[in-house]
């Protein structure tokens, strides 16, 4: 693996210091609803596990426990519409975001390689690609690189992040069949699958329906170049435990865990106990998605009252907003209206002179320019306090 220098790539985040200073000066303090990082109590299910385990004297397995891998395979049965996947394809990551940057370099790709991602995408996607050298294509359109044989990997994420876009079964078909037709690989980022809120991705038990690219509609029967890359942060509040797994091709994983076994990539052991746990328990998930409904339900109507509109956000931990065209909605005539047509740092400072820190559309690709991410990730004391910023008067 060779991986390019990118000691001069600046991390989006810490270009925000204006922003943030302003934020920080609001007499009512600062309300953050931009990273979305897990801010309830991680369940008592998943912490009795963890310490349970944790006389774990002993190296643990870089393929995860036999335990671990049932539980994984389980869950996509009960839970993904996956059934009968292989224990022995599932392999446990040091959280999702790793893999995400490093898998291109793990797949052993490099210059004059494409590595295919969302127009509007979560930036490690193009930080990996340029890791390894090869070149990122950001697109949605997969006439864009359908026969292109130096395409070696295509990124789905589903839903999305920041959209909360969700890709239906015959989407995700069609990238199958286009990456399979090149010899390409495709990785579906899964890791919101759990926080379905439009009614077409719910089913009438609660459970998600949100299609899985390892979904036997999608997938044909076989999971032949295909991963799922998945993490347990936002379903369990474990975004502390680095706790997430990749399964699929079973040839692609056993690549991937020899190459992690040199390396000394390993879940811990109590980690990996606890995600074992997590998984098995379905009530924790269900209760902490409606914790996030009721939130978001009360940041979507300040929003469309204050004269945004809200795209996409069919599912995940965010509101993909912009401005109405024409300014609307009681905030209009109010000091400091919505700009319309502002830029996503205009936005994002608009929201800092209310005290709020949200995350600036461009973070995600020059398709968000137009947009800001607001999280659904604070108490709800937060929350209440940010509605009341962002209601006008």
């Amino acid at each position: 693996m060779g991986f390019a220098d990118l000691s001069a790539l600046p991390y989006p985040w810490d270009t925000l210091g204006d922003v943030r200073a302003t934020a920080h000066d609001h007499p009512g303090g600062v309300v953050d609803l931009s990273i979305g990082t897990p801010v309830d109590p991680t369940p008592a299910v998943v912490r009795d596990a963890l310490a349970a385990a944790s006389d774990a004297h002993g190296y643990p397995l870089t393929h995860g426990t036999p335990a671990l891998r049932a539980a994984v395979a389980g869950w996509f049965a009960r839970r993904r519409g996956v059934p009968g996947l292989d224990p022995a394809a599932v392999l446990p990551t040091v959280g999702s975001k790793e893999l995400v940057g490093l898998l291109p370099s793990l797949l052993g790709l490099g210059p004059g390689d494409v590595v295919v991602h969302p127009a509007v995408a979560y930036p490690t996607y193009d930080v990996g690609a340029r890791l390894a050298g090869a070149t990122p294509l950001a697109t949605d359109d997969v006439d864009a690189w359908a026969g292109r044989d130096d395409v070696r990997l295509v990124w789905v994420n589903s839903p999305g992040n920041p959209t909360g876009e969700v890709a239906d079964v015959a989407h995700l078909h069609r990238v199958v069949e286009a990456a399979r037709a090149i010899g390409a690989v495709v990785v579906g980022d899964e890791c919101y699958a759990e926080l379905p809120w439009a009614d077409a991705w719910v089913g009438d038990d609660g459970v998600s329906r949100v299609p899985s690219l390892l979904d036997p509609r999608v997938a044909g029967g076989s999971h032949d170049g295909l991963l799922v890359a998945y993490s347990l942060s936002k379903q369990s509040n474990v975004a502390g435990y680095r706790a997430a797994f990749v399964a699929g091709d079973p040839a692609l994983v056993e690549g991937l865990l020899a190459t992690r076994k040199h390396l000394g990539m390993i879940v811990p052991a109590p980690v990996q106990a606890a995600m074992t746990a997590a998984l098995g328990d379905d009530a924790h998930v269900v209760a902490q998605r409606e914790v996030y409904r009721r939130r978001r339900a009360a940041l979507l109507g300040a929003l469309e009252a204050a004269g945004f509109v809200v795209d996409g956000s069919e599912a995940g931990l965010y509101l993909w907003a912009r401005p109405a065209e024409v300014p609307t909605g009681a905030g209009a005539g109010a000091p400091d209206p919505v700009p319309a047509g502002a830029t996503s740092r205009e936005l994002a400072a608009w929201f800092a002179r209310r005290g709020i820190l949200v995350g600036p559309g461009e973070f995600y690709g020059a398709a968000g320019e137009r947009h800001v991410r607001v999280a659904l990730t604070a108490p709800d004391d937060s929350v209440a306090e940010a509605v009341a910023r962002i209601t006008p008067a």
